[in-house]
């Protein structure tokens, strides 16, 4: 379970998350919908560690957060999909999907090999360099290195940006099969077109505020 309590962030003295509490249950799809500058990149890169939180607290399965690293989340099978990709350019697509095993010192690509299994388009590409892909293909690997790491928690910050109809539908397709791999995962999207089929449970965040929208697919 992933609980976000009371979660106060500011930005250079500028309030951007407000009082946040969120929750998600294990193995549940949870969207977070809001505008451009609601708050959705900064409250996933706050559970990543990549901002530091003024107060409140943020638990994963038991475990405090609050003073975790942000590579000691792939410890705990954490991954992250950031809105911009962040690949190694010039790594192979390979070498960019091995990065959190890099991380974390394991040597296990089992998960590897399932990540090809799900996506056996990235196992065609694998040699090819990242700055090669298409914008798309970039975030399929993205995707890819993220559920090398994530093998109990996924954050997905906007995955279908900027992305062609096709591979939109082809990223819907690998985060409905996750159903079976009882991942927790977080989605964020400007509205819930792509993942409304998908979803358990819907938070709307405005300015910095959530509130629970309904619950879907449950």
């Amino acid at each position: 379970m992933l609980t976000v309590t009371d979660i106060n962030l500011s930005i250079q003295r500028v309030p951007i998350l407000r009082d946040v509490d969120l929750e998600i249950d294990t193995g549940t799809t949870c969207g977070l919908i809001g505008r451009n500058g609601a708050g959705k990149t900064t409250l996933m890169r706050a559970i990543m560690g990549l901002l530091p939180i003024e107060s409140g607290t943020i638990r994963f399965n038991h475990a405090s957060l609050d003073e975790a690293r942000a590579h000691e989340r792939a410890k705990l099978g954490i991954g992250y999909l950031p809105e911009d990709r962040r690949l190694v350019p010039h790594f192979t697509v390979e070498e960019n999907i091995l990065v959190s095993l890099w991380a974390t010192g394991n040597p296990d690509r089992s998960r590897v090999s399932w990540v090809y299994e799900l996506m056996p388009e990235i196992g065609r590409f694998a040699s090819r360099k990242a700055m090669t892909l298409s914008g798309g293909q970039q975030k399929l690997v993205a995707l890819g290195r993220a559920l090398v790491a994530g093998s109990n928690l996924l954050l997905l910050d906007e995955p279908f940006e900027g992305v062609a109809p096709a591979l939109a539908k082809r990223l819907m397709e690998v985060i409905s099969d996750l159903k079976s791999e009882h991942l927790t995962v977080l989605i964020s999207e400007s509205d819930y077109t792509h993942s409304e089929n998908v979803v358990d449970k819907v938070y709307s965040i405005e300015r910095g505020q959530i509130s629970l929208m309904n619950a879907l697919a449950a």
